[in-house]
């Protein structure tokens, strides 16, 4: 059967993958938003929520690669209609993730204060981090394992149930937040930044069990685990490896603007983290189109239908492009009212402001590189994925940051460097699409 790439197609997956997508940005932006506003310690609150954010997103992105290694493996056995020889490794491959969490939290744990100075934290920063992450952490073995359930959904070609469960923690998320930070006079005390800290950990459970319970009763898929290993294991492993050193290069690029950022002060880094949380919004907007192309390409290259491939990254790259675009436009048309959103400081919100527009500027470029990102994920090349990202971090994004720097640009300096870096991982992506699949949807 022809896979079916139509505008309808396409915008069935991509639509709940944005929205689903939206879900984890859309909880560290709540947690901006609501504590940035608090009345003690906003601002170096704020930073700590900055810090801790920077550092947990680089620990979800590393291991929730499991999500594309698991769909792009289903997605390209459902398009040569082989589902059945792949009923046990969702189980042994979500097993294998969550054990690595549990041995992250309790290695990391201890070493809460240690973690945070490495990133210059000190002080009453240093002290917010600490208790800020202390409490989070305990989310991370639940978000690791909705990203698995999420790349088994994603591989049986639906992003529906994703959506779902992202919509529930998030909605639930920023229900809580305004009644544990702020509290509710005579039943719940102000909790401050430990209350955003506890409304994440319930959010992120409560979408675990949301999605156990889907996953149980909306598929065939067994979460019962069984020997020997399936012989996808170590493809698996292989496509996880690589992904994990591929996150390794991105966060090495996030760990030195947020250091960069927090070096340069208390103001610098709350506004660098409203910019960083807009940014990632963005981004994850786009992963609703992004998505669609690691899901549709895995299938259609498992059935080796090339010319449909080809058609699905030229479609993909204009509504990717016109949603960028969008994002732009909506964002300079409420410049002003965006930065009052997340603080009233006056001396955060100069900074931001002078430097959103360079972070409006890279939505459009970043659209470009995510979609044929997630593509090349959805085919399995993860080993290439992992060069360039590797390549435009060292050989980019870290020599652009350290010259800005040095003419005493700060945070204009971090954020030149995260658009040429963007550009230099999208480039190479089109390049090597490009002179592979033209030929070969020409056959």
């Amino acid at each position: 059967m022809k896979t079916d790439i139509s505008f309808k197609r396409i915008n069935k997956l991509a639509i709940p993958a944005l929205i689903a997508g939206i879900a984890e940005p859309l909880l560290s932006i709540t947690d901006t938003a609501i504590i940035g506003n608090m009345d003690k310690n906003a601002t170096e609150s704020l930073a700590a929520v900055g810090i801790v954010g920077a550092f947990i997103s680089m620990l979800v992105w590393v291991f929730g690669q499991i999500r594309s290694a698991i769909s792009s493996i289903i997605s390209q056995y459902v398009g040569a209609n082989k589902l059945d020889e792949i009923n046990t490794l969702p189980a042994q491959a979500i097993a294998i993730v969550v054990v690595g969490s549990l041995l992250i939290l309790a290695i990391s744990y201890p070493f809460a204060a240690q973690i945070f100075q490495f990133y210059n934290a000190s002080g009453s920063v240093l002290e917010a981090c600490v208790i800020y992450f202390k409490i989070r952490i305990f989310g991370f073995p639940f978000s690791l394992f909705v990203f698995s359930i999420f790349g088994i959904f994603r591989g049986l070609q639906n992003t529906f149930y994703p959506m779902i469960i992202a919509i529930c923690g998030a909605l639930l998320n920023i229900f809580l937040d305004i009644i544990f930070v702020y509290g509710i006079e005579g039943f719940i005390p102000a909790m401050h930044i430990e209350g955003a800290a506890y409304a994440s950990v319930i959010a992120q459970i409560t979408m675990a069990i949301i999605a156990l319970v889907l996953l149980m009763k909306k598929t065939s898929i067994s979460l019962k685990i069984s020997l020997p290993f399936h012989k996808e294991i170590p493809n698996l492993m292989g496509m996880i490896g690589n992904l994990f050193i591929r996150t390794i290069a991105l966060n090495t690029a996030l760990y030195f603007a947020t250091a960069f950022a927090t070096g340069y002060g208390k103001e610098y880094i709350a506004a660098y983290t409203i910019g960083l949380n807009l940014w990632l919004l963005g981004a994850f907007m786009i992963d609703g189109y992004s998505s669609a192309g690691n899901i549709l390409a895995g299938k259609l290259l498992g059935a080796k239908d090339y010319k449909t491939l080809l058609k699905l990254s030229n479609k993909l790259t204009k509504y990717g492009l016109a949603t960028g675009v969008f994002i732009a436009l909506l964002s300079t048309v409420f410049y002003n009212f965006i930065g009052q959103v997340f603080t009233k400081e006056s001396l955060v919100l100069e900074q931001f402001y002078h430097v959103f527009w360079i972070v409006i500027l890279t939505q459009p470029i970043s659209a470009i590189t995510f979609i044929f990102d997630g593509m090349f994920k959805g085919m399995g090349e993860m080993k290439y994925l992992r060069n360039v990202l590797i390549l435009s971090t060292g050989l980019v994004f870290i020599p652009t940051i350290f010259f800005f720097d040095w003419l005493d640009y700060k945070l204009v300096a971090i954020w030149i460097a995260f658009t040429l870096w963007i550009l230099a991982r999208g480039v190479p992506l089109i390049i090597k699409f490009r002179s592979k699949f033209l030929p070969l949807s020409q056959l």
